[in-house]
């Protein structure tokens, strides 16, 4: 049987989905990534929407460029990853000074919002080849054959990925126990992971960019997989 889980950050720590031979098995919460992994041990693949494989100059990740491109009208939802040495600034006025400084612009309050959860598993990546970054509204638009139209925000864009989630075989209860409190976009988002994962491990997926080992590698850093 082949096990494995979709991963998104969502307030107060992470949601994941996982599946058991493709179908849902369940949906869980945990407050850190490092927990999940304990709790996922027996999971083949986990696929988690954060970046992993920092840029350690100017150069943005050809990852994040294919993606944008390939998204077309939703390229905005791929934030540019900063490098390292600007994450590590403690503050966002500090990273922000030190991005212009540096490499000529600013970052965004976005970006640097995730900079918790990105050292999270970073920490976790650099030791455990199981973990592959996704993205995904990329998975979406593999799924449905080209962008979509509508956030996923949005009602139209939620019932549309819900749709292409069940016509993949993966079908999100209505009932979620606890974790039917987290904010739904991040439950989508959890199990479009998911969809990329069990392709990974079964050898059906692909992926955008090229390796791009920094400090702390992991086999599939600087990759975006689908």
């Amino acid at each position: 049987m082949t096990q494995i889980a979709g991963v998104d950050g969502c307030p107060k720590g992470w949601i994941a989905i996982v599946l058991k031979d493709g179908h849902f098995a369940r949906a869980e919460f945990f407050p850190t990534f490092a927990e999940l992994l304990s709790v996922l041990a027996d999971a083949q693949v986990i696929a988690v929407d954060i970046p992993i494989g920092l840029p350690g100059g100017s150069e943005p990740r050809a990852a994040d460029i294919e993606a944008r491109k390939l998204l077309g009208p939703r390229g905005s939802s791929v934030f540019a990853t900063p490098p390292r040495v600007v994450l590590e600034a403690p503050s966002y006025r500090k990273a922000n000074r030190l991005s212009k400084q540096r490499f000529g612009r600013g970052i965004s309050t976005q970006s640097y919002a995730l900079r918790k959860k990105i050292f999270e598993v970073d920490v976790c990546a650099a030791e455990d080849d199981r973990i592959y970054e996704v993205h995904p509204e990329v998975c979406f638009t593999q799924m449905n054959g080209e962008p979509l139209a509508y956030s996923k925000k949005s009602w139209h864009g939620q019932a549309t990925r819900l749709r292409l989630l069940a016509n993949a075989g993966i079908t999100i209860p209505d009932d979620l126990g606890g974790v039917g409190k987290i904010p739904p976009d991040d439950v989508i988002d959890a199990a479009a992971a998911a969809w990329s994962a069990d392709r990974i491990a079964n050898g059906k997926a692909d992926c955008l960019g090229v390796p791009a080992l920094d400090a702390k590698p992991n086999p599939s850093a600087g990759q975006i997989w689908y």
